[in-house]
């Protein structure tokens, strides 16, 4: 990267955080990428390959220096979506200069190393690799991320409603009803606490396979179908929107829990070894080990 100045790769990072503060909720990394891609000009440099090939060299810069933005506690990484802290926002206004504003990232970063002592490096050689390491994990975790968003989201509407039954079975909770294909009446699965369902409350589900988030309207039609012995789970692969979340906390009368794609996916690697064989060809994963980077 001798052709990459540090005031070229402040230009390309701050940049990369203004694009990033116009999306609260976060952004997918490689929408992030493009995005930044189209905004600025690239080097001849920038646009050409690395030996080892893996795309242009732009994204691995950006993404490599990105591992300093993290360490410095201005810019998360979740599941292939990238969020600007209330630290990176802080330091957008106050670093106006990209150099500097990169600089003192790389100072946060080799404070944090210093914090870490059992995992000091002192070669630059050294550290490079390691940070080689973290963008080759993060790009596989994006990548697997993004196949399992897919495999949801298009996941044919009556099967996505099977997966959170059976996912509720695994959690121990007794499905006495998983909707027929067809009109539901706003219903999609019921459950209980117990096999006879003589336990309340009773647990109504909602299943959304869709892109959209969920508003506050659609929520509030959910929730006037829980009588007073009821408790509402809404999913929705599309998430929720703010609104519709404050609505579910502030709840009284009716309590409703909302359960994105994320959460979703956690809930079922948690319980994946109580899933039947049937549930598991529904949604088949398949771990695979990396030795994980700081």
């Amino acid at each position: 990267m001798a052709e990459i100045t540090i005031q070229r790769t402040g230009e390309l990072v701050r940049k990369l955080v203004e694009i990033l503060l116009d999306f609260p909720e976060g952004m997918k990394a490689q929408d992030a990428l493009n995005k930044l891609q189209m905004s600025v000009q690239l080097t001849e440099y920038e646009k050409g390959q690395f030996a080892s090939g893996g795309g242009i060299r732009f994204e691995k810069i950006v993404r490599f220096a990105t591992i300093d933005l993290v360490k410095a506690g201005w810019l998360v990484k979740e599941k292939g979506r990238w969020f600007v802290t209330e630290a990176g926002k802080q330091a957008y206004r106050e670093f106006k200069s990209p150099e500097q504003f990169y600089r003192t990232a790389q100072k946060l970063y080799w404070e944090w190393r210093r914090s870490h002592p059992q995992e000091i490096i002192n070669k630059v050689e050294e550290d490079a690799g390691e940070k080689r390491a973290t963008i080759t994990f993060e790009e596989a975790e994006e990548q697997a991320w993004g196949e399992i968003e897919d495999y949801l989201r298009t996941m044919p509407p009556y099967e996505f409603q099977k997966l959170v039954a059976s996912l509720l079975k695994a959690m121990g909770y007794h499905v006495s009803w998983v909707a027929p294909q067809g009109k539901d009446g706003g219903v999609d699965v019921l459950a209980w606490n117990d096999p006879l369902g003589t336990r309340p409350p009773r647990i109504k589900v909602q299943v959304k396979r869709e892109q959209n988030a969920v508003n506050v309207a659609v929520l509030r039609s959910f929730m006037a179908l829980l009588g007073d012995n009821d408790v509402g789970i809404f999913v929705s692969t599309g998430g929720f929107t703010r609104d519709a979340e404050e609505e579910a906390r502030t709840q009284q009368s009716r309590q409703v829990t909302l359960i994105n794609l994320e959460r979703l996916f956690e809930l079922w690697v948690e319980h994946l070894p109580r899933l039947d064989e049937e549930a598991r060809d529904l949604f088949p994963l398949k771990p695979i080990y990396f030795l994980a980077p700081e």
